[in-house]
């Protein structure tokens, strides 16, 4: 689901990570609003029925048919599963993105399962009935990033989505890679990794080879790069977008 979050020129599109949902950019929105015309985006899955098939194909033309009205080419900015989609979304449709910015993800998961992963999130204790609940449960950063995420009922926040559903968009990425959608993207590209980050050691670094491509690892920031380091962050895309202004 598209969400038209105002502004003026270019488009500027925001892809959510994993378990996410289009409101964890809002504190976000308002700098990124100064360089464009922002829309957020509701994956498939995530508060919103999934696609019958849960391939990343399918999320990306899940994409592409929401913004398939916006005919200037957009900038793209994803964190992790997201970073993934707009990548995925600029090899397939290189007429609709001009430059990405992706945070945190890298190509190839393989031998990973997320199985594990999903048994511990079937163990939360939901629903949470308080923010601070929350964000005792999962620490400041991730809790509010989860509380922007989650259903709100009368009784608290519920997960917006089936864990099987979690897990199987993972389980994929353990079995293949996506090296070869990304050496099929042209458009000028910022990589951004925390210094925690939660990809295979070197990939990032190992992506920024493509021309067109530039890498900042960002230091005392984990997966959610964007909340960890807001001001960092803010700042090294910040000189990307006035760059891709003044090309």
């Amino acid at each position: 689901m598209l969400h038209d979050e105002g502004g003026t020129g270019r488009p500027i599109l925001l892809l959510h990570g994993l378990m996410g949902s289009a409101r964890t950019w809002r504190r976000h929105v308002p700098w990124i609003r100064e360089f464009g015309h922002v829309y957020t985006f509701d994956a498939a899955g995530h508060g919103r029925p999934a696609p019958k098939e849960l391939t990343t194909e399918a999320f990306v033309e899940d994409v592409a048919a929401a913004v398939a009205g916006i005919d200037e080419p957009m900038i793209v900015i994803g964190h992790s599963m997201g970073a993934l989609h707009a990548w995925c979304f600029a090899a397939a449709h290189p007429e609709k993105v001009q430059a990405l910015v992706l945070e945190d993800m890298a190509p190839d998961f393989r031998g990973r399962t997320a199985e594990n992963w999903a048994q511990m999130v079937s163990a939360w204790p939901q629903p949470f009935a308080t923010e601070d609940a929350a964000k005792e449960f999962f620490g400041p950063v991730a809790g509010q990033y989860f509380l922007d995420s989650f259903t709100r009922r009368d009784d608290g926040w519920y997960l917006h989505g089936d864990v099987s559903t979690f897990r199987d968009i993972s389980e994929e990425w353990g079995t293949r890679h996506f090296w070869d959608q990304w050496v099929a993207v042209t458009a000028q590209t910022l990589l951004i990794e925390g210094e925690y980050t939660i990809t295979p050691d070197g990939q990032m670094r190992e992506m920024a080879q493509r021309p067109g491509t530039q890498y900042v690892r960002i230091a005392d920031a984990g997966h959610l790069v964007h909340d960890d380091q807001p001001q960092s962050y803010r700042d090294v895309v910040t000189e990307f977008l006035v760059a891709q202004s003044a090309s």
